[in-house]
């Protein structure tokens, strides 16, 4: 009895989520090479590497960038050696009181004379350059934020939950002959039928996959329903909760906005990467590496992001640290909204990289490929086993009812 209601939640949630599990699983497979993919799809927006050379810094960047019409240049940032973007802040049209439309919101350079590359508009899918944009959006929102994600978190909680359903449905109904009885489940049997053929695939490959395809179930819930998340980890663990210190900070006073800072771009990068560079020291760290370099409005500092040359958690890159300083002086501001990507668990940390394969290089990355496959291929046969137990189902009923037939005719004569 109890089996048999977990076999029915096993098959029916498998049923509710097998489209949504089709999709994840083919983008995600694209997704693990979205940087070599993005070169082969925008090739316009990536420069020619040249080592040995050191690229230009921000500040000359920003001063290089071409001038756009109803539009400040705010700041810049790598996207990987061979690419560079200038982030623009549009104005406001004084008619309407809305941003002018730049007919852009990325715009490319090359990292080592400032050039543009090539600029274009994120989520217009009409366009083969925004082809991994469109797969890492279908990935995360199934292309409507908001409601996509909602689904998404929630499918990632039953896939969870159904990782260890489905474990447990693998294994013997009785202890005798455990271990002989369950090493079948975890075969694939040469030269069986279609539909034994299938039973295997979708058993084996879940067994053997389990943990990998929990972690990813998991980090998916992680992705997509964030409070559930922290709620559940602070169960097993003392976990940092973002959600409760987004609520602390709420009542602290915010800094205030200003559209304009006194300090030019270049004063202002000398500045933060001086207070980088002896952060860096007091830690008995190198010198940092910059990533990102950006003036913002809406608490009249510039933040300065460098990754410091530390040691590595394990196999983790080290976490950009961020330098805030006001954009009229110059001197370090406090910036505490800032400060919460800076407080990401280990846990927390693994977990991304392992779901977005930023770990263990090129055979992770093929793995992670794989893996999405596999999670298509366990949602296929488990459709396929369905269906071939619902058409059995249906012709032992057709069998029955023609059965009664001849009978029913004879007791009427």
């Amino acid at each position: 009895m109890i089996r048999g209601t977990f076999v029915f939640l096993h098959r029916w949630v498998g049923l509710l989520m097998a489209v949504f599990l089709i999709i994840v699983g083919l983008t995600g497979s694209l997704l693990a090479f979205h940087h070599e993919l993005e070169h082969v799809f925008a090739p316009e927006f990536y420069a020619t590497p040249r080592p040995g050379v050191p690229p230009l810094d921000f500040a000359t960047l920003m001063e290089r960038a071409p001038p756009i019409p109803h539009a400040r240049i705010i700041g810049a940032q790598w996207n990987g050696i061979d690419q560079a973007q200038i982030n623009y802040r549009p104005e406001k049209d004084p008619a309407t009181g809305k941003p002018y439309d730049l007919g852009f919101n990325q715009l490319c350079v090359d990292p080592w004379t400032g050039d543009e590359l090539g600029r274009r508009m994120i989520g217009d899918y009409s366009k083969s350059s925004n082809f991994m944009r469109f797969i890492y959006k279908l990935h995360v929102a199934l292309l409507v934020s908001g409601p996509g994600t909602l689904i998404l978190g929630i499918v990632a909680v039953l896939w969870t939950l159904d990782c260890f359903n489905g474990f447990y449905l693998t294994l013997p109904v009785s202890f005798s002959g455990f271990w002989r009885k369950w090493k079948a489940a975890w075969v694939i049997k040469r030269g069986a039928g279609a539909y034994r053929l299938n039973l295997d695939l979708h058993r084996a490959s879940g067994l053997w996959l389990w943990p990998m395809l929990f972690i990813f179930a998991w980090s998916s819930v992680m992705f997509n329903l964030r409070p559930l998340y922290d709620w559940t980890m602070s169960r097993f663990m003392h976990h940092y909760s973002i959600l409760d210190e987004v609520m602390k900070l709420k009542d602290i006073p915010m800094r205030a906005a200003k559209p304009v800072p006194a300090l030019e771009p270049r004063a202002a990068l000398e500045a933060a990467q001086r207070l980088a560079a002896e952060q860096a020291k007091t830690q008995g760290h190198g010198a940092p590496e910059p990533t990102q370099f950006l003036y913002m409005e809406p608490f009249g500092v510039y933040m300065y992001a460098a990754r410091s040359s530390a040691p590595r958690d394990g196999f983790l890159e080290e976490r950009p640290s961020l330098i805030t300083i006001d954009g009229d002086t110059g001197a370090p501001a406090d910036v505490p909204f800032l400060r919460l990507t800076e407080k990401q668990e280990l846990v927390d940390r693994w977990l991304v990289a392992l779901h977005v394969a930023g770990v263990f290089g090129l055979p992770y990355k093929i793995f992670v490929c794989v893996l999405g496959l596999v999670i298509t291929l366990l949602s296929a046969t488990g459709v396929y086993l369905w269906w071939k137990k619902l058409e059995a189902r249906r012709f032992r009923k057709r069998r029955g009812s023609s059965a009664r037939a001849p009978r029913e005719s004879l007791a009427a004569d």
